[in-house]
């Protein structure tokens, strides 16, 4: 994978905050390169900047200093309408809230984000994208009448829909039991597998970054590259 170029560079990355005390540091400094298709995993305390990191590199927070380049673009001084249009068919988004519409059935949570971007075939995408994740049973039941294994099932669909090339999940599993949350983990890798989408997760668990292809451990701001499954007990000590 070193020999492919990156599909993600952030270099020097700073993020700071305004707040009522003053200013936040949150990124100090981070850098992070991925290829496409590998799978990274960035894990560390409550606080590090994970999330944060990953609202950068979606577009979703502007970096204060340094260089953020994802797929050729430079998201540097980009507005919010320009992030809006990178975002679009580039990344999809999986968060530990499902964040799913609760009015609309799980078929027009996943179309209906389709249709606005333009797609003619939306209903038809995402009853297929909704049966990739087992749930071409449950195409018109509404968020209510989901557990909450099947609403994350259908953000997925959701964010894989569009067929992005980068899919970013930020503790996927943080609001399902051990078990339901050991099933998403697993179609998540077999998706990532049989599409060959690059994958950024982040998550509190060592167990579940360890089968990613790169561990970076975060901690106050900074990023770190770890060898797979060594060394974790040590995160949060990043010089």
């Amino acid at each position: 994978m070193a020999t492919l170029p990156p599909l993600i560079k952030i270099n020097d990355c700073h993020l700071t905050l305004t707040s009522r005390a003053g200013p936040v540091h949150i990124l100090r400094g981070a850098s992070l390169e991925v290829v496409t298709g590998e799978a990274v995993a960035i894990i560390g305390p409550s606080g590090s900047g994970k999330s944060s990191l990953m609202a950068v590199l979606t577009g979703l927070e502007a970096a204060t200093a340094g260089h953020v380049e994802v797929d050729g673009v430079d998201l540097t001084g980009l507005g919010e309408d320009d992030l809006a249009r990178f975002r679009r068919g580039r990344v999809g988004i999986v968060l530990q809230s499902f964040h799913l519409i609760p009015t609309m059935t799980a078929l027009e949570n996943v179309a209906v984000p389709l249709e606005l971007a333009g797609a003619n075939d939306a209903f038809a995408v995402a009853e297929a994208e909704l049966a990739a994740v087992g749930l071409d049973h449950r195409l018109d039941h509404y968020p209510a009448q989901l557990s909450g294994g099947e609403q994350q099932r259908v953000a997925i669909a959701r964010a894989l829909a569009p067929s992005p090339k980068i899919l970013c999940a930020d503790e996927p599993t943080g609001n399902l039991d051990s078990a339901t949350g050991a099933a998403i983990i697993e179609l998540m890798f077999a998706l990532h597998r049989e599409r060959g989408t690059t994958m950024v997760l982040i998550t509190h668990d060592p167990a579940l970054a360890s089968r990613c292809d790169r561990i970076f451990a975060m901690a106050d701001g900074r990023l770190r590259a770890e060898e797979p499954g060594l060394r974790l007990h040590e995160i949060g000590k990043v010089p």
